[in-house]
């Protein structure tokens, strides 16, 4: 997925930024949801997020 787009995108629960991880997740770290990408697609549904649990430092 092209890291310009990701820049461009926003949770749609929260309106925060989300971040690409290596494994083709979007994820928000405000909302600890994970959104999928599927054939290079965002799924920005809340739906189809799942919640993940962030490490914190």
């Amino acid at each position: 997925m092209d890291q310009d787009l990701v820049q461009w995108l926003a949770c749609p629960q929260c309106k925060g930024a989300v971040l690409l991880e290596r494994d083709e997740h979007l994820v928000c770290e405000a909302c600890s949801l994970r959104y999928p990408v599927r054939d290079g697609v965002p799924v920005m549904l809340i739906d189809e997020a799942e919640t993940v649990e962030l490490a914190t430092s």
